[in-house]
């Protein structure tokens, strides 16, 4: 390569400073606008919340819009429990046996003795008709025991004359005696033969009576456990075998179980005024009173037993029913005691503006004021005859800042 050619090519390599600059890409102009709008934004926000121009939302405490009847203001302790027969068996038999009769289902009312069921009887039959026929051979042998002593009283009476007379030897005498004693033994015998077999035909009719099934006292059927055909055990020991033919309540007897904490069953005693709710009828009310208070505590629940009487129940109520007993500090007025229940607030969401009763209810993030027309108070709720209806949330102790419309947030 030539000398000038090499120059050519070292020339070609330097930096024309001449050449004019670029202008900056449109990429970057871009980001410059961007930043600018989000400032601006910033700016604006922060005006409009700390200039006022942006309300934060107030926080409250609500309530539910429900029924309360008149008692419950004078309601002191509440339970919860369950309905139970004071008075209730399973009825079994005493004898074992296939079962071959049954009498009755459930929900059948008995009386007394009334036979529920049977079990198989041709085994026990046979041992009474046995046992009948032993008295009989009793008897007979008791008659002729009877007749001998006749025949040998008569022939003592006869020696013992003879024998006054010198008429009959000693040894005449003497057996003519020891019949007569004999046959008197063999009546005594006779006799207690036939106390025997008595004692054993009535023993045998126990067994066929063990046959039968009986109500022990007026009830209803509440389970039926076995059907015809199956083995009725008295202790169910047997396997496949029945223990008990049904279940058998008194309705009479049926009380509330309700466990009352330690802390309060001081506020307990007996003939206290309750109320009783059940969860399969709750818009019934029940009037019950303090039965018994059960003289033992439960450890582990930290609860007493208190036991409940109805004193106005009808035939909806079932044992085993869930209930809640509210203990009342007095008994009720004739005006509380049939009164519909009524709605009603919390006495703290009712207030007053421009002279109107109000309270303000939830609508989704936001209240409305809405007028009522209250009533009674009923211990701390009021109630509410216009202007509200059952599930409705409002708003307690309203601030004189809150009106219809106004954001809030509920406190958990």
């Amino acid at each position: 390569m030539s000398e000038e050619t090499e120059k050519k090519d070292l020339s070609s390599l330097r930096i024309n400073r001449n050449v004019p600059v670029p202008d900056a890409p449109q990429s970057s102009k871009k980001y410059f606008i961007l930043y600018g709008l989000l400032g601006a934004i910033v700016v604006i926000v922060g005006l409009l919340v700390f200039g006022g121009g942006l309300s934060s939302a107030e926080q409250v405490d609500t309530a539910t819009v429900s029924l309360i009847y008149p008692s419950q203001g004078n309601t002191i302790l509440t339970a919860s429990g369950y309905v139970v027969a004071q008075r209730k068996a399973d009825v079994a038999s005493k004898g074992t046996g296939r079962l071959e009769y049954l009498a009755v289902i459930e929900g059948d009312k008995v009386k007394k003795g009334s036979v529920l069921g049977r079990i198989e009887s041709s085994d026990v039959d046979a041992a009474l008709g046995q046992a009948q026929a032993s008295v009989g051979v009793a008897k007979a042998g008791l008659d002729q025991a009877k007749a001998e002593l006749s025949d040998a009283t008569s022939a003592y009476e006869r020696e013992k004359s003879l024998y006054g007379q010198s008429l009959a030897s000693q040894a005449d005498y003497d057996a003519a005696n020891a019949r007569y004693r004999k046959a008197i033994a063999g009546v005594a015998s006779g006799e207690a033969s036939v106390k025997s077999a008595e004692a054993g035909v009535r023993a045998a009719e126990v067994q066929v009576e063990n046959t039968y099934i009986r109500a022990p006292f007026d009830g209803t059927v509440l389970t039926k456990s076995a059907d015809v055909g199956e083995v009725i055990s008295p202790f169910g020991a047997a396997a496949g075998s029945r223990g008990a033919l049904v279940t058998l309540a008194d309705m009479s007897s049926l009380e509330v179980e309700a466990d009352v904490s330690e802390s309060n069953i001081e506020k307990v005693y007996p003939g206290q005024p309750c109320e009783i709710t059940l969860d399969a009828i709750p818009n019934k009310r029940y009037h019950g009173v303090v039965h018994k208070i059960v003289p033992t505590a439960d450890r582990a629940k930290a609860t007493v037993t208190t036991k409940v009487q109805f004193t106005d129940r009808d035939d909806r109520v079932l044992p085993e029913m869930s209930a809640k007993v509210i203990f009342l500090t007095k008994e009720l007025d004739k005006s509380q005691e049939n009164s519909s229940p009524k709605i009603s607030v919390p006495g703290s969401a009712v207030t007053t503006r421009d002279g109107n009763k109000v309270v303000f209810v939830l609508q989704g993030e936001t209240v409305q004021e809405v007028p009522v027309v209250v009533g009674e108070s009923i211990g701390n709720s009021v109630e509410i005859k216009q202007g509200l209806t059952v599930g409705q949330k409002v708003v307690l102790a309203p601030t004189d800042k809150l009106s219809s419309g106004s954001k809030i947030t509920v406190a958990k």
